[in-house]
């Protein structure tokens, strides 16, 4: 397992987060910051991006708000300054823990890592389930007291399976699936109703070393540099914007065991970076990339 970060001081209650991305116009910072200050709320910290490629403005802002002031009423009154720059933006309470749904296989150290810094508060989620399908995982999912769902897949099953997938997000209100190692192939149906709300990992050789045993391959090829991507996933399998990229060096005396334990300790740093950054609303889709206001 990688080390572990410190556990982080939960912002506050009466803290928000605002994100917006919206055609790159003359002012938009003035308008939030205005809209802000007449709302009775102080901006904590902010950061904005202009992408001069696509012409499209990005920006994050938490702030803190008087006792009076609710999400809902933030909602409803920020809605005009949205319209008026034809934004497409969020508000959500800084305090509040994104409800996440776990899935894997057979390959556990992302879900062992992501379990863990969870419970330690290094992760501002709550995970409210795990999928698999396969039943390994099930007494160290039970030991955190967490739901386990075993649904196996065939690809006769496979329609059944994901429609109890469905229903589990739709039970237990869950806002991110993370995919820690899990080795099926999702349908475009299901990547289309989880679009921007479902994370994976993979090693970083694809394409170059796909199908079995890529730490193998890289081996046998004197790879120097080993990684891992953390992705949204899309209908287009391993090729969703990415998140978060990690890298180590390797030399010519590693074998390939050793490469294997190397790449599963950089593979749960990446994710664990990309699920700690969507559950702070630090990333904006950007057409095929992503802005991360890590």
């Amino acid at each position: 397992m990688s080390e572990q970060s410190p556990r982080a001081a939960a912002p506050a209650a009466g803290q928000y987060v605002l994100t917006l991305s919206c055609p790159d116009k003359r002012g938009i910072v003035h308008a939030v910051s205005s809209y802000l200050f007449m709302t009775g709320c102080n901006i904590v910290d902010s950061q904005q991006f202009g992408d001069q490629d696509t012409g499209l403005f990005f920006m994050r802002v938490h702030f803190s708000a008087e006792e009076s002031v609710t999400l809902e009423k933030l909602r409803a009154s920020f809605a005009a300054v949205g319209d008026s720059f034809a934004m497409d933006w969020q508000i959500h309470r800084a305090e509040q823990k994104m409800r996440v749904l776990l899935m894997v296989s057979k390959f556990g150290h992302c879900l062992n890592d992501l379990l863990f810094r969870a419970r330690i508060g290094a992760l501002p989620v709550e995970i409210v389930a795990v999928v698999s399908n396969h039943t390994d995982f099930a007494e160290l999912v039970a030991s955190y007291d967490i739901p386990f769902h075993h649904i196996p897949v065939t690809k006769e099953t496979k329609p059944e399976a994901e429609a109890r997938l469905l229903e589990i997000v739709r039970e237990e209100q869950v806002e991110l699936v993370v995919l820690a190692r899990y080795m099926q192939v999702l349908s475009d149906d299901l990547c289309k109703r989880l679009s921007g709300r479902i994370i994976n990992i993979h090693h970083s050789f694809l394409p170059s070393f796909k199908g079995a045993k890529p730490y193998h391959q890289a081996h046998a090829r004197g790879v120097k540099l080993i990684g891992a991507t953390a992705h949204y996933v899309t209908a287009d399998l391993d090729e969703g914007p990415i998140i978060e990229q990690e890298v180590e060096r390797v030399g010519h005396d590693v074998t390939p065991d050793q490469l294997v334990a190397i790449g599963r300790d950089v593979e749960c740093q990446a994710l664990a970076r990309a699920v700690k950054w969507h559950a702070e609303h630090r990333i904006l889709l950007n057409g095929r990339r992503t802005v991360v206001f890590a």
